[in-house]
């Protein structure tokens, strides 16, 4: 018989335990003087603080840490043996037909994916003979089936029961989702649809759909897309804030209409999206799953199951690029295992390639196999909850659960998800954080890999692209409940810029950076990597000269490249010795610049050299401000 005693034996007693004090007074020492504060403490976009290292003690005072997977409040996952998830891939029914989005999905579903998601567009009305013929073979055991229909969503339900019918099948075994959200085509077109009319409407075909679905015990038919905000340069907290608001704007509505929240909870899904700030995103998910089960909880359940928050992720487009796509596989790894490791009860993997307004076969591909490895090499879904008990994650959940709370109810102090939208206090929050990161990204505090920091410099977009894919939508004007939110891609500006210079390339020879290297051997080094990335963000071509010890030497070396622009690359000190005399013999034939913001910079500039690069350098102004200089763009 196993013996069940616990071992106490104490492993390396021999190093007795170091209180937090005496590890504060060796970092406070080893800091030389420098702010504690400023150096190691990181102010979170999302409102609070995270500290360099955490430890037992601060899991204190936490109360979901004893929470067992499976059971309420669910921040550990629904699942109480496992962490399995679906694999889902989407297909716009529209583009390839009926037959096409019928043969596409028995396809894909032989290549790994169980959960299939069919977007029929509003402007593609469908019948119940080409809905049967889209369904043809589709049912198999363990496998979802989910529709982005918009206003047909209620029909759909319709066609879903009528065809369970008419091939014998249990109701019970159809696993899935119905993707109908007033609330979410109310944040992206700034009204109801036409055929919701008015919230009322939309409430009520809300009720409708509900009822009607009520025997498809496993469907799901409401959902709450929060994924428009992280879209739309939103933080976490808002993400998870404003989708509980949404959430709750169902609850209440609905409530108030006779039903049941035990009813309503179980129709509901919610949908995230997932970026690759990766202990954050796990720890949204947990802290997501906690707050909604409380919130159901407070609406009198009769059980609290009903407080399962079924949670379907989407890697985010907004971190996506068009230049370096690859890059963007990395990207959705990242993204992916962390929804995994949250516990999503589905995700789909957007394609590399998505940021070009369609996706390849290749793709598409990837994307499943991004999951697949996840699920059957890394066994991810065998693992329930394997966050628990780390204590950086543990107090992330409990940060963003407290600082979303706090933002859920000033919005419910406006009168709800509706009203505060109306308000414009959804947009105005979303917004402001949304113009933080395109001025990071602009300032390089917020490095997007291949576009604004470490450009792969060989690369060029020989084809002619539309326009939109580097222009920010703007927000409609024509709006009658409040402003649209428009997601979009952070990166879309700096890639405009590059863009701009690939076109002018077509046709001119492309502007060519010669890095002139002379002095300090660490320090031109380094700043010439720096310069290299800097000017390759713009698409430049990039000449890294060989080290040289004269003057002389350095500017004939230069002028056999024909450069458009010199940036010379030394120390501070050195500046002071060679800049003036480089800027002389050159400055008739190229631009001249210095890598760095010396001491000597006042003496230089009032010697005609104006030009400076550095890491508090605006990039995207600085490169615009090229680009007219060298009558790239006007």
């Amino acid at each position: 018989m196993a013996d069940n005693t616990m071992n106490t034996e104490k492993l390396f007693e021999e190093f007795p335990p170091v209180s937090t004090e005496k590890w504060e007074e060796v970092i406070k020492e080893d800091l030389k003087g420098a702010d504690y504060e400023k150096k190691l403490i990181w102010q979170t976009p999302e409102g609070f603080k995270v500290k360099p290292y955490y430890r037992a003690e601060d899991l204190e005072g936490i109360d979901f840490i004893k929470s067992m997977p499976g059971e309420f409040p669910f921040v550990r996952g629904n699942k109480p043996l496992d962490n399995t998830w679906f694999i889902r891939q989407d297909i716009n029914v529209k583009e390839t037909g009926i037959e096409g989005a019928n043969h596409k999905a028995l396809e894909i579903l032989q290549k790994g994916v169980d959960s299939v998601g069919f977007f029929i567009p509003d402007d593609m009305p469908i019948s119940y003979e080409d809905f049967a013929k889209l369904m043809q073979n589709i049912w198999v055991k363990g496998i979802e089936v989910n529709f982005r229909a918009g206003h047909q969503s209620q029909k759909i339900a319709e066609y879903l029961k009528m065809l369970m019918d008419q091939r014998n099948r249990d109701y019970e075994r159809l696993q899935g989702s119905l993707d109908f959200d007033p609330l979410g085509y109310l944040t992206l077109h700034g009204d109801f649809c036409s055929e919701c009319g008015d919230a009322e409407g939309a409430f009520r075909h809300a009720k409708e759909i509900i009822e009607k679905s009520k025997s498809l015990s496993n469907l799901r038919v409401l959902t709450v897309n929060a994924s428009a905000f992280g879209n739309s340069g939103a933080s976490i907290v808002q993400e998870l804030a404003f989708a509980l608001s949404m959430g709750v704007e169902y609850l209440t509505r609905l409530t108030d209409m006779g039903l049941s929240v035990s009813v309503i909870a179980p129709k509901m899904r919610f949908v995230f999206s997932v970026g690759s700030n990766y202990f954050f995103e796990i720890a949204k998910l947990r802290a997501a799953r906690m707050l909604w089960a409380h919130i159901i909880k407070s609406y009198g359940a009769a059980s609290e199951d009903a407080g399962r928050m079924n949670i379907h992720c989407v890697t985010s487009l907004y971190n996506k690029t068009l230049y370096d796509p690859y890059v963007n596989m990395l990207r959705t790894t990242t993204e992916a295992m962390a929804a995994t490791l949250g516990g999503t009860d589905s995700l789909e993997v957007l394609p590399f390639d998505i940021t070009y307004g369609h996706s390849s076969e290749f793709g598409e591909r990837m994307a499943r196999n991004q999951q697949l490895i996840l699920k059957e090499e890394s066994g991810f879904h065998k693992i329930v909850d394997p966050a628990a008990g780390s204590y950086y994650i543990e107090n992330l959940t409990e940060n963003i659960a407290r600082e979303a709370w706090n933002l859920f109810l000033k919005v419910e102090e406006k009168g709800g998800y509706l009203e505060a939208f109306r308000s414009g206090m959804i947009q105005d929050r979303v917004n402001e954080n949304a113009l933080k990161r395109e001025a990071a990204i602009a300032s390089r505090r917020e490095f997007v890999l291949g576009t604004n920091q470490y450009p792969n410099l060989t690369e060029e977009i020989k084809e002619v692209l539309d326009s939109s894919l580097f222009k920010k939508p703007e927000s409609s004007a024509n709006f009658k409940v409040g402003r649209p939110l428009v997601p979009y891609r952070g990166s879309m500006v700096m890639e405009a810029v590059r863009y701009k210079t690939d076109e002018y390339a077509r046709i001119n020879r492309r502007p060519v950076v010669y890095l002139l290297l002379i002095g300090n051997v660490a320090m031109r080094q380094a700043r010439a990597q720096f310069s290299g990335n800097f000017f390759g963000c713009a698409g430049f071509q990039i000449i890294t000269g060989q080290p040289v010890s004269s003057v002389e030497e350095g500017v004939n070396d230069a002028l056999k490249h024909q450069p458009d622009v010199v940036v010379i690359c030394s120390s501070d000190e050195e500046y002071a010795v060679y800049a003036k005399e480089i800027f002389e013999a050159l400055k008739d034939k190229a631009l001249v610049v210095v890598a760095g913001n010396p001491p000597c910079a006042d003496e230089l500039k009032a010697a005609g050299l104006t030009r400076f690069i550095h890491v508090r350098s605006n990039l995207l102004e600085t490169l615009i401000q090229y680009q007219k200089d060298l009558k790239i763009i006007a």
